[in-house]
């Protein structure tokens, strides 16, 4: 292997800003991203490209950024369908604002319990979380040694990131998670290390 005592290296890269600002998108709504999201996205990785692959969610968001990388370094680039967001139900496309008009007690519970709790028509929190897992894993195994980076979501990297420290599902949205926040991971013979969290590339090189 390329790397020392087959160390893989991921890079996790939260798609930026979509258009019409802050909402729960899950997987039901493809927004594309604002002119603000893009530059988000192009200041966080600023002007290197380290990877030796790329594996992005299906939704726009994330794509068209991924594949605009793909063709600005020359960088292999895959959909994986399990990095799509996590469904919201009756909450997609609604701001945090207006479920807490609302229905503030709703709100107030799915963030206490947000295993219990959902939103009405959502996505089982523990089988979302088994197939970000399952990909993620297949991801490293096929990639081993190498350095990848995985386009994708607010609540895609926050299972990856609680898988990566062994933390229960109940705490899931206690990790935040910024517009082009980039998370990196080591993998190695002792499991996963996270070893940077809402940063830019630049930051993580200057270390």
């Amino acid at each position: 292997m390329s790397r020392k005592n087959s160390e893989t290296i991921i890079d996790l890269i939260r798609h930026g800003e979509p258009k019409g600002g802050r909402a729960f998108r899950g997987h039901s709504i493809d927004d594309p991203l604002s002119e603000k999201g893009w530059q988000q996205m192009w200041d966080a990785v600023g002007d290197a490209a380290p990877w030796d692959y790329i594996i992005t969610s299906p939704l726009e968001r994330c794509q068209a950024f991924a594949e605009a990388l793909m063709d600005t370094y020359n960088i292999a680039c895959c959909s994986e369908d399990n990095f799509k967001e996590v469904g919201f139900g009756d909450w997609e496309g609604r701001t945090p604002d207006e479920i807490k008009q609302d229905n503030l007690k709703e709100y107030q519970d799915f963030y206490l319990d947000p295993v219990n709790k959902r939103p009405q028509g959502a996505e089982d929190l523990d089988a979302f979380i088994q197939r970000v897992t399952h990909a993620y894993n297949k991801s490293v195994e096929k990639h081993q040694g190498q350095h990848i980076l995985i386009v994708a979501h607010a609540g895609v990297n926050r299972a990856i990131i609680a898988n990566a420290l062994h933390s229960a599902p109940i705490g899931l949205y206690r990790i935040k998670v910024n517009n082009a926040g980039i998370s990196r991971i080591k993998h190695d013979h002792l499991g996963d290390h996270l070893l940077y969290h809402n940063v830019q590339l630049k930051d993580i090189n200057a270390g």
